[in-house]
């Protein structure tokens, strides 16, 4: 498992670029043994079946299979191999260890069966969404559904647990404004974008509201401005603001839509635009049966565990599983207290961790459909 999180961490593919990955997937499942692999899943996603050996609830395990566009800071000797890439999420731990789960299903569990899931394109937010809109979605739809994300700053293989919201909603909120260039020297015979969207970069975080586990709970950050060309003889014709929305629960992001929709509307004037969504996360919401269940497991096992007095800002895509029907939970598994911050260029996922983790996920497996047997 560490060598192959290793080679993984050094190919690094971006969200909707995974094909490398994903056959390197179909090759390992294909070895241990699955009954059934469907690819190229709402992309380059790949599922795997393991049969029990009676009837019995579908369970899921997601990992996911991308990487980010993000220059890797490091000394490894496996650091990525590929300019401007890397696994500086964990994306690489989390493969390596539902294929370490797979390993456990080779003496089949006593009924059900498990359905092992490396999502595409989870950084974008579109991956989950593809999966469950693919054709082949019925056949492998669950009934359980687990994730987990590895998370720096807490101790290293704690098992943080919260039945309810777990990860925000965002999404983020293009906004194209285009008016009518014009001589800096005669302003006014122009239509500038210019008054508008410093008024945008103002009003818009003020619809923030409240902190995070409160289920008002609404931030709008101003990730990105473009005015007009870098010149001093022309007044600018066009502009592209960018900001990104978050909120605890999805009916609040419909509202926080809508609020800022119509501060735009306000501040517009003249001027044509345009607003295109991007990277869109509905919530997480952990069902608290599934939730029982992986805090079950982890006390058997010995394991810490966090009750998590607040869901996670960051979003995750995961939650439209749960929406699709099944009792789904998000597991948030420390990383170690020192470990670099996701996303940051210097991470990288902790070897020591990937035992644990196939042992709470393993355990599930126990836990629903009985011991494995050979």
């Amino acid at each position: 498992m560490t060598a192959l999180r290793h080679e993984l961490h050094s190919h690094p593919e971006i969200s909707a670029e995974e094909s490398a990955t994903a056959q390197r997937m179909i090759n390992e499942l294909t070895a241990l043994g699955a009954d059934r692999i469907w690819s190229n899943l709402g992309g380059y996603g790949v599922a795997a079946e393991f049969k029990g050996l009676a009837p019995g609830p579908t369970v899921l395990f997601r990992c996911e299979l991308d990487g980010l566009p993000i220059r890797e800071l490091s000394a490894l000797p496996y650091k990525s191999r590929i300019e401007g890439r890397g696994h500086l999420c964990g994306h690489d731990g989390h493969m390596a260890c539902m294929l370490g789960v797979a390993m456990c299903l080779v003496p089949r569990p006593a009924s059900g069966r498990i359905i092992l899931l490396f999502q595409p394109a989870e950084e974008t937010g579109a991956g989950a969404k593809a999966v469950i809109e693919d054709e082949r979605w019925p056949y492998i739809r669950p009934d359980y559904a687990f994730a987990y994300h590895n998370v720096p700053g807490r101790p290293l293989g704690e098992i943080g647990l919260r039945p309810g919201p777990g990860n925000c909603a965002s999404r983020g909120m293009q906004i194209l404004f285009e008016g009518k260039s014009s001589h800096a020297a005669a302003p006014e015979d122009g239509v500038s974008p210019t008054s508008a969207m410093a008024g945008l970069m103002t009003s818009l975080p003020q619809l923030s509201h409240g902190t995070v586990g409160e289920d008002d709970f609404a931030l709008s950050t101003v990730t990105h401005a473009n005015l007009g060309k870098p010149t001093f003889g022309i007044a600018p014709a066009d502009g592209e603001l960018r900001v990104t929305l978050r909120t605890m629960r999805n009916e609040r992001m419909e509202s926080l839509i809508a609020d800022a929709l119509a501060h735009i509307e306000r501040i517009k004037g003249s001027l044509k635009l345009e607003v295109h969504w991007h990277d869109v996360f509905r919530s997480v919401i952990n069902d608290p049966d599934a939730t029982a269940i992986a805090r079950d497991v982890a006390q058997a096992l010995g394991f810490v565990v966090h009750e998590m007095d607040l869901p996670m800002r960051w979003s995750e895509d995961f939650g439209r599983i749960g929406d699709d029907g099944a009792k789904a939970t998000m597991l948030y598994i420390g990383s170690g207290e020192l470990q670099p911050q996701l996303h940051n260029p210097d991470y990288d996922f902790p070897d020591a961790l990937l035992p644990i983790v196939v042992h709470q996920f393993c355990g599930i497996v126990d836990r629903l459909l009985g011991p494995t047997k050979p």
